[in-house]
């Protein structure tokens, strides 16, 4: 048990920390965020704060404790945000040297959901003792 919940929080901390490090610029509209996705990728500028807080709120679901439907709900949109960004990084065609971050974000979103799916039968095999 203690293994278990020692990796779902190292793997959910990574992930809250990619996550919430790429939402924070794109909730200020920075111009770096502005160049990437509006300008770079096409998308409208209005899109860039909403992405943002919806990936911040994502982050704090998974890492508060409790209501697990909200979790299941954030793991899913975090999921698919990183596979439209991905999409949209492959159709404007830039290089697959630029995927690696995609990668990583979907092993750690990978890595956490199984580990909290883990640690929730855990504590229902150890509370049903």
């Amino acid at each position: 048990m203690k293994k278990t919940n020692i990796l779902y929080w190292i793997f959910t901390i990574l992930l809250a920390a990619l996550m919430g490090i790429g939402a924070i610029p794109s909730i200020m509209s920075s111009p770096a965020s502005v160049a990437l996705v509006c300008t770079h990728l096409g998308f409208p500028t209005y899109l860039l704060p909403f992405i943002g807080v919806a990936k911040l709120l994502g982050v704090i679901a998974i890492l508060i404790p409790g209501f697990p439907r909200i979790k299941e709900w954030a793991y899913a949109g975090l999921t698919f945000d990183l596979a439209g960004a991905m999409y949209s990084t492959i159709s404007v065609g830039d290089p697959a040297s630029k995927w690696s971050t995609f990668f990583i974000g979907f092993f750690l979103i990978a890595c956490s959901y199984i580990f909290y799916h883990k640690k929730i039968k855990q504590a229902t095999l150890s509370n049903a003792r």
